[in-house]
């Protein structure tokens, strides 16, 4: 008896990352960082000015320049969702919104049930940068606020 072998492709491996000190990183990374710096801000147009000004190469930029990107551009996509008991009272959500925007979140959805006796149900989801501002701590001042009742984080993930 004869097995066939079936011919499967093996799922592409995803790549790794991982967070590394600048100060140890080799020159090279760093330059070609400050390179696709100076090319993104437009303060140079080719990528040979590009690498004459940070001092490298341009085959050293195009073997690194795929690798290396600011650590906000790898986990860009945290989101939060904050439930809410208010009260019904002018400046409360508002000043709910400018505590998230002073903590660097960027409000994604708000639902707001109409009020009862007072008091209305707010849900929030919000993008945040976890290498960034705290959740905890942005919470933390949301509850502070005058007129917001309760707080509850309900649901965090990428």
């Amino acid at each position: 008896m004869q097995v066939a072998e079936a011919n499967v492709e093996k799922p592409s491996q995803q790549p790794s990352f991982y967070l590394v000190r600048e100060d140890i990183l080799p020159e090279a990374l760093i330059k070609t960082f400050e390179a696709k710096a100076l090319l993104s801000k437009g303060e140079c147009t080719t990528v040979n000015e590009a690498t004459e000004k940070v001092g490298i190469s341009r085959s050293a930029y195009y073997k690194y320049k795929e690798g290396i990107f600011p650590l906000h551009r790898m986990d860009r996509d945290w989101i939060v969702t904050i439930s809410m008991e208010m009260e019904h009272r002018s400046g409360v959500l508002s000043h709910v919104l400018s505590l998230v925007a002073a903590f660097h979140g960027n409000v994604l959805t708000i639902h707001q049930t109409i009020p009862l006796q007072g008091v209305a149900h707010v849900t929030l989801s919000v993008e945040m940068n976890p290498a960034g501002e705290s959740v905890d701590a942005m919470v933390h001042a949301i509850r502070s606020v005058e007129g917001v009742r309760r707080t509850l984080v309900i649901g965090q993930g990428q």
